[in-house]
């Protein structure tokens, strides 16, 4: 690493570290006042507050919108043992997180809460984790990717992302029950969309009304299987839509007698959930994916960013493929990324360039990581990414050779294979001095006492046991 690159990231850290501080109380009233009336037109009672666990699940405090400004002032009480939470709600412990001691205080980002279309009454809001005492809590995973994103504003950069939604749609029933479908039309066609039009239509009016811009909705390839893209933001803010997508279509759903899966494999020979982020890198209103002298149109800086991620994907998917289930989705030949390579518009690789369609590039080029599910904590997703991109930025390195084609058709041993389970991504994790340094030793060391320990817990399950274990818990 460069002398400069040092100065840089110190400046960096400084700044990350200003990013998360808590804002005045007198300022965080004034803003409660101003939600509550703003709430209140929208006839909502009550205001949900979610954060999500290093398991990939959505946790929630919710607050009468009477006792909104007491929350914005003080926090909610939450917790600190949700750090080390499992899917299935059952509880470890880690070295500097874990235990029935502590308490923590959850504060909505009232800059983001909207009321709930498909819930009456109900609004949302993303919530950030504070001691008692004010300081940042060192676990919050929304306060990691605030610091990362604060990191690359540091350097003079800014990020757009947006995080693909799949999920899968089935009739109601027991909780142990496989699902049965609303619909048997083939894969991404009208048919399915014409037999559940209500619901896909109710779908899209409900993030409309909450402000979302959709792109596109379709149906996907598995059974009852469809996907939602929505326009890309900054990095948080694509982490908070990704949840509050998620939480619509559950909503939508409800209403009309269904329930969803966004878990990353529903049936075990089927094709499952994908969670797949998709990241451009911007100075000054320039898309640093376009127009330079790298491989496609990538500038040196784009370049190295790049190559950093795809460096870090190992480590990389201990943080965005959360489940041990995720593994049964990660094959070949299945557009799940499961190859350390890249490629232009290439869907069996992990690193896939998208350059846009020929007078939008400067305006479309990104990168998706395919490789990520949606058992994934979007937040620590997104930061895990930025940290890997900047680290390979300032250490100035270049993408490997791109790989055209399928990988796993080439000779054995030419395209590496990701991690193939939850121990060979968790050693390329504990090797990470880049995600170490980043997530900070207690929310390094809570993911990993996470993911180790439900990886302990399914190791001596097949298949069947694991899907049916994870279906119904995201």
């Amino acid at each position: 690493m460069t002398t400069g690159a040092t100065v840089h990231t110190a400046e960096a850290t400084k700044a990350a570290e200003a990013s998360v501080a808590l804002p005045p109380r007198a300022e965080r009233a004034a803003r409660a006042e101003a939600a509550a009336d703003r709430l209140r037109t929208a006839a909502v009672d009550a205001l949900a507050v979610t954060w999500v666990d290093n398991a990939g699940i959505t946790r929630v405090k919710a607050v009468p919108l009477g006792g909104l400004r007491h929350a914005a002032e003080w926090g909610v009480g939450t917790a600190p043992c949700f750090d080390v939470f499992l899917a299935d709600d059952a509880i470890t412990t880690s070295p500097l997180i874990g235990g029935p001691t502590g308490d923590l205080r959850l504060y909505p980002d009232l800059d983001r809460a909207v009321p709930l279309a498909a819930q009456p009454g109900w609004a949302w809001a993303p919530g950030e984790r504070y001691t008692q005492d004010g300081t940042p809590h060192p676990g919050c995973q929304r306060l990691f990717a605030r610091r990362t994103t604060a990191a690359a504003a540091a350097l003079g950069l800014s990020l757009k992302a947006g995080i693909e939604v799949e999920w899968v749609v089935a009739l109601d029933g027991p909780p142990t029950e496989e699902p049965r479908y609303p619909t048997h039309g083939p894969a991404y066609g009208m048919h399915r969309l014409t037999d559940l039009s209500d619901y896909l239509r109710d779908v899209l009016r409900a993030l409309g009304e909450q402000g979302l811009a959709v792109l596109q909705i379709h149906p996907e390839y598995a059974p009852g299987q469809f996907e939602v893209s929505v326009a890309p933001e900054g990095p948080v803010g694509a982490a908070d839509t990704s949840v509050l997508v998620r939480h619509t279509i559950r909503a939508v759903s409800a209403r009309h007698g269904l329930r969803v899966s966004f878990a990353p494999v529903v049936e075990t020979d089927g094709v499952g959930n994908g969670g797949h982020v998709h990241l451009s890198l911007w100075r000054e209103g320039r898309n640093l994916g376009h127009g330079g002298p790298g491989p496609h149109g990538l500038t040196p800086e784009a370049e190295g960013f790049l190559a950093g991620v795809l460096d870090e994907l190992p480590a990389l998917l201990v943080l965005g493929c959360s489940s041990p289930a995720g593994y049964l989705r990660l094959v070949p030949q299945h557009w799940a990324g499961a190859y350390r390579c890249w490629g232009l518009e290439n869907r069996e690789a992990a690193l896939r360039l998208v350059t846009g369609s020929t007078g939008e590039r400067a305006s479309a080029a990104n990168a998706e990581v395919k490789c990520f599910d949606a058992s994934a904590n979007p937040y620590l997703a997104v930061g895990g990414v930025i940290a890997a991109g900047l680290a390979g930025l300032a250490d100035g390195r270049r993408l490997p050779p791109e790989f055209t084609g399928d990988p796993a058709a080439a000779e054995p041993g030419t395209v590496p294979r990701l991690p193939t389970g939850p121990g060979e991504a968790l050693a390329a994790y504990e090797a990470s001095a880049v995600l170490r340094e980043a997530l900070g030793e207690p929310l390094y060391r809570a993911v990993a006492a996470v993911r180790r320990a439900e990886a302990e817990r399914y190791e001596a399950a097949g298949p069947e046991e694991l899907v049916a274990a994870t279906r119904w818990r995201y």
